[in-house]
């Protein structure tokens, strides 16, 4: 019944963002109304297995935006990890200095509440280090919220259409072929959790749709009656980290949170816009590649924009990879000092 009320309150909240013509109202609507639910003390959930089934969608959906030529441009990828991580050590120390020169946060806590993202990660090391764990959920959290309301609007004044949310103008797949892609998916997503990425079913099932369209071996889009759920759920899942969180909680970090994502955005906005005149992409393309955080969420959204599946879910890997090395580093030098 939770998850039931919980996706109830994401599909009010993606009408409501159709109707005020929201970009990716299927994302941001229920982002918007499962977040105002949870402050008000809703118990919102998704239960894992709905989770999950969302993201298998979502991975075969993406990865169907893979075609043989897909390679072509991978060379020139490198360019844009080297401006990445240039952009993420910025990013980190301006959004430190502004925790806490004006919001009061010591540095190992505000070195943890800057990193644009991985906030598991983040959580495990402040946990260790006995730093507060709750100040640094909500910022984290708050900067994931409005990252997934800024970047669609900021996409538009790039000059973006967000008309609708198809990702591939082909054929459905068959039946037969969508189930055996369902299936191989499930097997690598369980190895990628194994082996411990990211969005590991996200991931896998991406991987094994784009080997199937690069190799020619599959051909056909995801029917839109299958993705349009799988974008509300990872909407809804974004509400559902405010649950448990009280409202005073969010008022005093919310000042601290929206400081935070305006600095990384305006960073990642300065540093996508040569990348993409570099790599001849649109410039929306490489924001919601840089996007500081949301791999999940970015991943979809860069996909409804045709944006090369590959080179986003690249960009987002490399950024937690970086971050893996380059958090320990900041705060090893706080320590220090």
């Amino acid at each position: 019944m939770t998850t039931l009320l919980t996706i109830l309150i994401g599909l009010c909240g993606a009408v409501v963002a159709y109707l005020l013509s929201f970009p990716a109202w299927v994302l941001l609507g229920p982002a918007l109304a499962t977040s105002i639910a949870s402050l008000s003390g809703l118990p919102l959930a998704i239960a894992r297995p709905v989770r999950d089934i969302g993201f298998i969608v979502l991975g075969l959906g993406i990865g169907a935006g893979f075609d043989p030529q897909a390679g072509g441009v991978l060379l020139r990828w490198p360019l844009a990890f080297v401006v990445l991580a240039g952009a993420l050590v910025v990013t980190m120390i301006l959004c430190r200095a502004v925790l806490v020169r004006g919001f009061g946060f010591d540095s190992r806590s505000a070195t943890l509440a800057a990193a644009p993202g991985h906030l598991s990660f983040v959580l495990g090391l402040a946990t260790d280090l006995n730093i507060d764990v709750a100040r640094i959920t909500v910022v984290q959290s708050i900067r994931l919220l409005f990252l997934t309301i800024s970047v669609p609007f900021i996409a538009v004044a790039m000059g973006y259409d967000f008309s609708d949310l198809v990702l591939s103008g082909d054929a459905p797949l068959p039946m037969i072929s969508l189930a055996g892609l369902v299936v191989a998916s499930i097997c690598v997503g369980l190895l990628f959790s194994r082996l411990r990425f990211p969005a590991p079913l996200l991931l896998g099932a991406m991987m094994v749709s784009a080997l199937g369209h690069v190799t020619e071996a599959t051909s056909g889009a995801v029917p839109e009656m299958l993705l349009t759920p799988a974008f509300l759920i990872l909407g809804t899942m974004i509400g559902t980290r405010f649950v448990g969180m009280t409202r005073h909680q969010f008022a005093s970090s919310l000042l601290a949170g929206l400081s935070t994502t305006l600095v990384a955005v305006i960073i990642t906005t300065i540093a996508a816009v040569p990348v993409a005149a570099a790599l001849g992409m649109p410039a929306a393309h490489v924001l919601a590649a840089f996007a500081p955080g949301g791999l999940e969420t970015m991943i979809a959204l860069g996909a409804t924009m045709a944006a090369s599946p590959g080179f986003v879910a690249a960009c987002h890997v490399a950024r937690l990879m970086i971050l893996i090395v380059l958090i320990p580093l900041m705060l090893g030098r706080r320590v220090r000092a």
